[in-house]
């Protein structure tokens, strides 16, 4: 038989891709494409909220450690003390930092190693040390106190620092107002050692002893309350009005 005239055959391989074929291969880089930029996209979402969640839990932790503890603990914590004089430390607070109804009273029982008169003396260093200026006024102490009972100013707080001996008593327990011990307690002979300190912090403008205190003028009250008594157990005659 004679070979039929005619164009030759191409090879499978060298034809020309069809119009579906290059459709399809279009449509797969850019599916695949879209998916990229998805990925960036969800990186960089991911990303973002990370950073805002570190950037605004920072400054919530501390916000909430701010409101929580009041800044005065923290500057008693910085007093140069010893460490033999402030161990078992318990801290109390009560009433409202913005003095809605009741200011803020800040109290601190610490136990010292130490005898009262040693620790006074570190504590009134470290005091003056810190910027607190002794406060000679009436009613400090409020009551008659054993041991070193002395007052101070700065700024516009007032701190009330007692140290005693201590009462073989057992410590307060946080959360619970750290009352002074009764006068009538007294040290157990050679079960006791060291001292106890109190610390007692208020706002200035909530401390009675800043306001000016009642005069016994007669001029002014129309009768002095507390006569000066002679002592002399009669008494002057006073003469009558002619």
């Amino acid at each position: 038989m004679e070979p039929v005239s005619g164009p030759p055959l191409r090879r499978a391989a060298d034809e020309e891709p069809s119009g579906d074929t290059v459709g399809g291969l279009r449509g797969a880089r850019s599916e695949l494409r879209r998916q990229v930029r998805e990925r960036r996209r969800l990186r960089l979402g991911i990303l973002i909220l990370v950073s805002v969640v570190l950037l605004g839990a920072i400054p919530l932790y501390f916000g909430v450690r701010t409101l929580s503890r009041d800044p005065v603990f923290d500057t008693l914590d910085t007093l140069d003390v010893p460490s033999w004089a402030a161990s078992e430390t318990v801290d109390n607070v009560s009433g409202s930092r913005w003095c809605l109804r009741d200011c803020r009273l800040r109290e601190r029982t610490v136990e010292s190693e130490r005898p009262p008169d040693e620790t006074a003396r570190v504590y009134e260093t470290a005091l003056r040390e810190d910027g607190w200026e002794p406060w000679k006024v009436s009613l400090c102490p409020e009551q008659p106190a054993k041991g070193s009972y002395t007052c101070w100013r700065r700024d516009e707080l007032t701190l009330d620092l007692w140290v005693r001996e201590p009462t073989c008593l057992p410590p307060p327990v946080s959360g619970e107002p750290a009352v002074p011990p009764s006068p009538a307690a007294t040290p157990a002979a050679g079960e006791c050692a060291g001292s106890l300190v109190s610390v007692k912090v208020r706002n200035a403008i909530d401390d009675e002893r800043t306001r000016p205190q009642p005069s016994t003028d007669p001029s002014l009250t129309g009768e002095d309350p507390f006569p000066t008594v002679s002592d002399d157990p009669l008494g002057e005659l006073t003469p009558s009005p002619s």
